[in-house]
Parts: structure tokens; sequence; C-alpha cells
């Protein structure tokens, strides 16, 4: 494993993973956790979810909360027979983005799809790391502006 690094140090992320599709998201949000580690951030809370479309929600609570810095949202959204995935991920991220907006903290956006098959969103997984890193880097950008 890489040395760990100082670039998260005195950042807390809090995390909501959704429990859809877990075999997925599981691996997605031990991907997280690793990263939190490795930036020498705080892991805060961690909240699961039945479903993305309730990531908003569990969101909003982390947001409220003094001790979080950040959200990171996880979840992979699968195609399916019908249009179900593109409702499902657009209403989510869209009130995931308006969130973080009204909150002034960061949100990673770890969620994969629509429109994916799951080898797709397997191949998807590190996207989670990813999240994690757009989110820490945003809070110490934002603490530079004062």
């Amino acid at each position: 494993m890489p040395k760990r690094t100082n670039e998260g140090k005195g950042v807390t992320v809090a995390i909501a993973a959704s429990e859809y599709h877990f075999d997925i998201a599981r691996l997605m949000l031990e991907r997280a956790q690793e990263e939190i580690d490795f930036l020498g951030a705080t892991l805060g809370p961690v909240v699961r979810t039945p479903g993305v479309y309730d990531l908003p929600l569990a969101a909003k609570a982390l947001f409220a909360r003094d001790d979080v810095d950040a959200v990171v949202a996880l979840g992979a959204v699968i195609e399916g027979e019908t249009h179900h995935d593109e409702v499902v991920m657009g209403q989510a991220a869209r009130k995931l983005l308006d969130l973080s907006v009204e909150s002034g903290k960061p949100l990673g956006l770890g969620v994969s799809g629509p429109g994916e098959t799951r080898l797709q969103a397997q191949d998807r997984i590190e996207n989670a790391g990813n999240a994690v890193r757009a989110a820490v880097k945003m809070v110490r950008r934002l603490r530079d502006l004062g």
C-alpha cells in the first residue's frame, strides 16, 4: 500500500452508502474508507441507506452535523428493463448537489450509473476513492478562501 499522506489532515469525511447492489456498494465503501485513511483524514459517521434514491436524506443529516466537513455518497445504479435507473440517478444526484450547495460543505459523488451493467459497475468501484479525494480537496480549497 502506498505511503499515507497528510492531505486530509483535519478533515472529517462522512459516508452515505446505498445497500442496494451491496455486493458492489460494500466494496465501494471499503475503498472509500481506505482512501480516507490514506489521505490522513478522519472517517466520520457512516450511514447505510436502502437505495441510492434514499441517499439525499442521509446526506442532509450528515451535512447538518458540526463534526462533518464533507460527505461522500456511494452506490451503483444498474440499468434494468425500464428507465427507472435514469429517474433514480437523476433525482438523487440533483438533490445531493443541492444539499451540498445549501450546506456549504463538499459532496463526493461516488455513485455510478445510470445505464451501466453490473460488470461496468464493478469496474467503477475505484471511483469511490476518487469521490473521497474530490471531497477532501474541496474542503481544503474552501478553507483556503477564508
